[in-house]
């Protein structure tokens, strides 16, 4: 009992010198915290003794614990350039910067500087799409889960929406098509099978209930083998003929041909708009290479009544997203792709890649084993699903170490890596040319 009469009062403890500068209040709160677990371990006779310098060490570990930020930068060698894990899309720190201008200060967000009136927050982004595009209208939601359902939500409440088998997906976190279809009131309209779907299952499917002719993404995963489905185009005209909507959930959508061949199974937006569709929608944060954002874009009309959903307001974007989105959009416009960090990563020279390996190789050389080799890596985000694209790695052994060991170590620096054949991969695909001597002292750092 005389140990626990010589626990510290907490409205003396907290007055420790070791404290000055700190959040009072958090500081109280964590000391409550720690010197009742001391008081439980005496009870339990864990202890026999109470150092108050041990007590004083255990606040500021938990004090500074907490108020660290969570969300850090980190270097990604992984090779994949839209890392859902880390964060996809990289930002053009022009474009930040811009943003940062305008949320600081007063704006036109939703005002009119010609008439002097009221306007609309997305007026800011309809001219870069028309004049990319050639769409009628546009708007902007939260992100590309949204689009889907908001869309469904206006024009197929209690109507049926015809969907291929083959396309009722499931993508990271769960969104499913079906249970996303179901909460906004569409009634799903399976037709074909899961590998196969022919133009006359959609002709054969409209009724006098048909609201729409919905195609979707297969976003991370292909049927290859003895399979078929309908090209977008052919959805455009039945639908035309049927007087229902044709909508296609693009996931991530690419304004310009991809490398590698890419293009050949995944058309550009532009690709898709010659076609005159309805409704299209896609991911401002992936393979646009922008801020997280659902872009909508088609018949005016039809925009028109997406604006008058009420839910539109609950998914509607701020003025960061909307100033970053803009000048993204017209990096397209003004051909200046290189502002565009995720195209300058996937349009990268194998030249250039190999360039940096060697560069980082011979900073690292003296310090372990490491040898450039050729590779192969995804573009991710549920883009280009089973697609890989050539790259350049660097392997890095040591001693005795397994890759599972360096790989963590290299986690605990920041330094996200892949594992292949029991040898640890930094992949150039996704390093950028100033992170080389960032990661040549975290490699020096570590297996010093």
């Amino acid at each position: 009992m005389s140990l626990l009469k010589s626990i510290p009062k907490i409205d003396k403890f907290i007055n420790n010198k070791a404290f000055d500068g700190f959040s009072k209040e958090l500081i109280t709160k964590i000391s409550k915290e720690i010197i009742e677990i001391l008081r439980k371990d005496i009870l339990d006779n864990k202890i026999d003794f109470i150092n108050e310098d041990i007590l004083i060490f255990k606040v500021l570990e938990k004090y500074n614990n907490l108020i660290e930020p969570s969300l850090q930068t980190v270097i990604n060698a992984t090779g994949i350039i839209v890392h859902t894990n880390l964060g996809r899309s990289l930002i053009n720190k022009k474009s930040l910067k811009k943003a940062i201008e305008i949320a600081t200060s007063y704006n036109n967000l939703e005002y009119d500087l010609i008439e002097g009136k009221r306007g609309e927050r997305y007026s800011h982004i309809v001219k870069s799409l028309q004049n990319l595009t050639g769409c009628e209208d546009a708007i902007v939601v939260n992100n590309n889960a949204s689009a889907v359902f908001l869309i469904l939500n206006t024009f197929a409440k209690n109507k049926e929406v015809v969907v291929s088998r083959g396309e009722l997906v499931e993508i990271g976190g769960s969104f499913r098509v079906p249970e996303v279809m179901a909460q906004s009131g569409a009634i799903l309209k399976e037709i074909g099978t899961t590998n196969k779907t022919h133009l006359r299952d959609y002709e054969n499917a409209i009724n006098e209930s048909t609201s729409m002719l919905m195609k979707v993404h297969k976003s991370n995963y292909s049927i290859e083998g003895f399979s078929s489905d309908v090209d977008f185009e052919d959805i455009v005209k039945i639908a035309n003929q049927n007087n229902v909507i044709d909508y296609y959930d693009m996931g991530s959508g690419h304004m310009i041909d991809l490398p590698f061949n890419l293009s050949n199974k995944e058309p550009s937006i532009l690709q898709i708009m010659k076609y005159n569709p309805s409704l299209l929608s896609f991911s401002g944060d992936k393979l646009l290479g922008s801020v997280q954002a659902g872009i909508i874009i088609g018949k005016k009309e039809l925009i028109s009544k997406i604006k008058k959903n009420q839910l539109l307001r609950m998914l509607r974007v701020d003025k960061i997203t909307l100033s970053i989105l803009e000048d993204n959009l017209n990096s397209y416009l003004k051909n200046e792709l290189n502002d565009i960090p995720t195209l300058n990563m996937l349009f990268t020279s194998i030249e250039t890649l190999e360039k940096r390996a060697n560069t980082l190789k011979e900073k690292i050389q003296n310090i372990c084993i490491c040898e450039v080799i050729g590779s192969e890596t995804l573009i991710g985000g549920g883009t280009t699903p089973n697609r890989k694209i050539p790259s350049i790695a660097l392997t890095i052994s040591f001693k005795d170490f397994k890759a599972n060991k360096i790989e963590k170590l290299f986690r605990q620096n920041n330094l996200i890596t892949r594992i292949e054949n029991e040898k640890v991969l930094l992949d150039f695909r996704t390093i950028q040319e100033n992170e080389i001597e960032q990661i040549a002292n975290i490699i020096s750092g570590v297996f010093n």
